[in-house]
C-alpha cells in the first residue's frame, strides 16, 4: 500500500512559499515538480532555473516546472502553496494527481486545511504553520528575507509516520521546523498575528514601524484581541510565536505583556530582509485581490456564531477591499480612521 511517504514532490504555487521551500528541497537532492498559473515564472524557471535571493543564501538552480494543465500523473506528496482565496481551485485541480494513500500539505496562511479537505478528504491534508519571510520578485526570482517559525501538524492531533516524514523532509529548509499535536492553535495565532499584518498593510510603512507607532498601538492590539476573542470563544487556545504572544490579546490579556509582545514583533521584523507583508505587496505593487476575505472572514463569520463582535476586523476588510478597488490611498491616516471602529 502507497503510505505516502515517497515519490516526487509536486509543489502547487511557486511563489514566495512555495518557491523557497521547494527551491531548498531541490537543492538537497529531492525530485521537485513546481507547478504555478503565471507563464512568464514557469517559462522563466524552464529556461534559467529558480533562484532564491536575500540575506539567508543565495542560490540558483535548474528546476522542472509546468503549468497547471501540464502536470501529468499522481503524487503522493503535494504541498499547497497558492494564496487562500485560490485554494478551493487550486484543491480541485490537484484532485486528479492526487495518488492513493498520498496527502496534500497546506504551507498557507488562513484555515485552508478545511476547505482542501472538502475536494479530496480531510483525512488526506496535513496542517502546516509557517512564518518565514519571502517575496516573489519577478519570474525565476524569489526573496528569502528571514527565518521564522515552521510548524507541521495533523488535524486531529495524531502522531503519524506520514507527518514524522514530512518533518523530515522539512528540515531540508528549517532546522528549527517541529511536529505538534495542537496545529489548529498555532493556525489561529496566525491569523491573530495576521490581522495584525493586514493592518499594518494600509500604509506604506513597513510592518515594524507600524507596530512601533505608538498612535495607533490602542487599534493594532483591538485588531489581534478579536481574533483571540474569537478563538477563545471556539474553545481553542492560540499558540505564540515569533513574538506574538496569544495570551497577551486575550480577553484580560495584561497591558504589559502585551506591550511585551508588540516590542518583541518589532525586533523579529527588523532584523528580516522582508520589510513588508505579502498583503501590502499585493496592494501596493502586484495590485491585485488579497487574502483578506479568506484569513479574516472566518474570524467575523466565527466571532458572529459565537456572540462575539468584530468592528475592527469588519471594518479592516472593508478597508482593505476599497485600497484594492483604488477607492482608498495607502496612508497612515487610514489607522486613524480604523481607530474609529473602536
Amino acid at each position: 500500500m502507497n503510505t505516502g511517504l515517497n515519490g516526487p514532490i509536486l509543489i502547487w504555487g511557486a511563489g514566495a512559499i512555495g518557491g523557497t521551500i521547494g527551491a531548498y528541497l531541490a537543492r538537497s537532492g529531492e525530485d521537485v515538480l513546481f507547478v504555478d498559473n503565471a507563464a512568464d515564472h514557469v517559462a522563466a524557471m524552464q529556461s534559467a532555473g529558480l533562484a532564491i535571493e536575500g540575506p539567508i543564501e543565495q542560490f540558483a538552480l535548474p528546476v522542472r516546472a509546468v503549468m497547471p494543465e501540464q502536470v501529468e500523473g499522481r503524487f503522493s506528496r503535494i504541498f499547497l502553496c497558492v494564496k487562500a482565496h485560490h485554494t478551493e481551485a487550486a484543491a480541485q485541480a490537484l484532485r486528479p494527481h492526487l495518488a492513493d494513500g498520498g496527502y496534500v500539505a497546506s504551507f498557507q496562511n488562513g484555515l485552508n486545511e478545511f476547505v482542501i479537505g472538502e475536494a479530496i478528504g480531510i483525512e488526506r491534508v496535513i496542517g502546516a504553520f509557517i512564518n518565514f519571510g519571502a517575496d516573489y520578485m519577478s519570474p525565476g526570482r524569489i526573496l528569502y528575507g528571514g527565518r521564522g517559525a515552521c510548524v507541521l501538524g495533523e488535524l486531529d492531533g495524531q502522531h503519524t509516520e506520514r507527518l514524522e516524514a514530512l518533518h523530515r523532509l522539512l528540515l531540508k529548509f528549517e532546522p528549527n521546523a517541529i511536529m505538534t499535536d495542537d496545529i489548529l492553535g498555532y493556525l489561529w495565532g496566525k491569523l491573530g498575528y495576521g490581522a495584525l499584518l493586514f493592518a499594518t498593510a494600509v500604509t506604506d510603512d513597513s510592518i515594524a514601524d507600524v507596530l512601533a507607532m505608538e498612535d495607533h498601538r490602542a487599534v493594532l492590539v483591538a485588531t489581534a484581541r478579536e481574533a483571540m476573542a474569537v478563538a477563545a470563544a471556539k474553545g481553542l487556545r492560540p499558540r505564540g510565536f515569533n513574538g506574538f504572544d496569544p495570551l497577551a490579546f486575550a480577553p484580560g490579556g495584561d497591558s504589559h505583556a502585551i506591550d511585551a509582545s508588540m516590542d518583541e514583533m518589532v525586533a523579529f521584523n527588523r532584523r528580516s530582509a522582508k520589510s513588508h507583508s505579502g498583503i501590502w505587496r499585493d496592494l501596493a505593487v502586484r495590485r491585485r485581490k488579497t487574502e483578506v476575505d479568506a484569513q479574516l472572514g472566518p474570524i467575523v463569520a466565527d466571532g458572529r456564531a459565537a456572540g462575539v463582535q468584530t468592528p475592527v476586523t469588519q471594518r479592516l476588510i472593508a478597508m482593505i477591499h476599497e485600497i484594492e478597488d483604488g477607492a482608498r490611498p495607502l496612508d497612515r491616516a487610514n489607522l486613524a480612521d480604523l481607530g474609529a471602529a473602536l
